[in-house]
């Protein structure tokens, strides 16, 4: 700082220092008042560029977590979907069978069991209107009616935000799920690849044209209508531990991503984002400093005119 000359008033250098000061401090001042306003230590990358340059890349990859999160939440919303189609498929081949086994004995006749050939038609066209309808976003999830009723495609989740190789490229930001062979759970599909349930009657003449559901006849035969209910409740049993296995397997990765959040959360905000009450103190302590630093240029100011004694 300059040394003060009184007797020389044309510089006025006390006043010049204490502006220099009033100056310094209304920098600081409107600084720790900027990030009080805005809640960041950092506003600008002159504030601290390397700091800057850490905490965007923090920012990014905490963005990119929650879009996996958010998406990992919506998969297990999907499945949960699909599960409960299976279930209500599941419901309904259980009734099913206890249906198919009222056929089996001598105990009851023609028309009986053509009642109950009715029930089971009745019952595999709602597991095939179930099938139809359990969808998300117009994508079918458990098969759909006809003679494929397979679900043929990989669903594939975004459960990671992956990671860079050697040459910059992204992998491994997805997870793939399919039932076992692709497996659809339609009642009437053909017994072939991406079938569905095969509840199609009378062994391989009827299944090869497609004919749908039970006669009469079929019922006193299990190889005809106990033994393919029985298979199919296997097969739905079956979807519903493969959705259940991967469910799970999302809960782990979506406990894994919350902490990964939750710490990429806490480097971006001791980087970032100011200590509020350490600005506050800072702030009223610089007000002060103001105060008095301005009275120190008025005292500055007036402090030469008692040089004007030595013309009197």
């Amino acid at each position: 700082m300059a040394s003060v000359d009184v007797t020389r008033v044309a510089g006025n250098i006390g006043a010049l220092n204490a502006l220099n000061s009033l100056t310094s401090i209304n920098q600081q001042l409107a600084m720790h008042q900027l990030r009080l306003q805005t809640g960041k230590q950092i506003n600008e990358a002159a504030d601290d560029p390397s700091g800057m340059s850490m905490a965007t890349t923090f920012d990014i990859r905490r963005l990119g977590l929650k879009t996996v999160l958010n998406s990992i939440g919506d998969a297990k919303n999907l499945l949960a979907t699909a599960e409960g189609g299976l279930t209500k498929i599941q419901d309904i081949l259980v009734k099913m069978k206890n249906k198919a086994l009222e056929g089996q004995g001598d105990t009851i006749g023609k028309t009986e069991r053509t009642a109950i050939a009715a029930q089971l038609n009745a019952y595999a066209d709602e597991i095939d209107a179930i099938a139809e309808q359990t969808q998300w976003n117009g994508t079918s999830l458990i098969g759909s009616s006809g003679s494929a009723g397979g679900v043929t495609t990989d669903m594939k989740f975004l459960t990671s935000v992956g990671s860079t190789d050697a040459t910059g490229a992204t992998t491994g930001t997805t997870s793939t799920f399919a039932f076992q062979n692709h497996q659809g759970f339609s009642a009437f599909g053909a017994t072939a690849t991406y079938a569905g349930l095969g509840l199609v009657g009378t062994g391989a003449a009827r299944a090869s044209n497609n004919v749908r559901g039970f006669s009469d006849s079929d019922l006193q035969d299990s190889t005809k209508c106990l033994d393919l209910v029985t298979k199919a409740i296997d097969l739905v049993k079956t979807g519903i531990s493969d959705e259940g296995s991967f469910t799970a397997r999302l809960s782990f990765k979506e406990d894994a991503m919350n902490v990964q959040y939750t710490n990429t959360e806490a480097a971006y905000n001791r980087i970032m984002n100011a200590n509020m009450a350490d600005e506050q103190v800072q702030a009223s302590k610089l007000l002060i400093l103001q105060q008095t630093s301005t009275a120190m240029l008025a005292q500055a100011n007036t402090a030469p005119q008692f040089l004007l004694s030595l013309f009197r």
